[in-house]
């Protein structure tokens, strides 16, 4: 695996260059797997990534209160997310018309952003709308679970795309 070499190596790189090697199938679309293309679900990923490492970098690691969620101690413990349970919020919902060098300009940003993720306080956090409020290294295992799930989705669209 290349690491970009403007950026240390992070926790997401494996994950970073599986979404450049599924860029070239960004067309692909299979009913039977997911209602959206293969490009809805990189951009949604890279936009999730990027918004919620910039909520922790925005948060007061002072105020962090730790709290309880059956659902992520499941998700956490499993590794595992549901398809088609949870609704994406608006705020990281791809536009109608997602351009091919968006993709790879979020993918920059969000390299940037996860890298950067180190040097923040254990306690930056991040209200999760199912898991509640989570932590740095909790976010971190968030967002690594949430990519593999729209990745596998990705794969599976590819191998039955009609």
């Amino acid at each position: 695996m290349k690491t970009d070499p403007n950026h240390p190596p992070t926790f997401l790189d494996e994950e970073f260059s599986r979404i450049i090697g599924y860029i070239a199938h960004r067309d692909s679309k299979s009913s039977m797997v997911s209602k959206v293309d293969v490009a809805w679900h990189l951009d949604h990923m890279l936009k999730v990534i990027i918004a919620t490492c910039a909520i922790l970098q925005k948060s007061n690691p002072e105020e962090f209160k730790p709290s309880y969620s059956f659902i992520r101690t499941m998700v956490f413990v499993t590794g595992y997310i549901p398809r088609g349970v949870a609704k994406a919020p608006r705020s990281v919902r791809p536009s109608d018309v997602i351009e091919t060098n968006g993709i790879y300009d979020q993918l920059a940003t969000a390299r940037g952003c996860v890298s950067e993720l180190e040097q923040l306080d254990a306690r930056a956090h991040f209200k999760h709308p199912y898991f509640k409020n989570i932590n740095k290294n909790q976010t971190k295992r968030f967002l690594k679970l949430h990519t593999l799930h729209h990745l596998k989705i990705v794969r599976d669209i590819i191998k039955k795309q009609t």
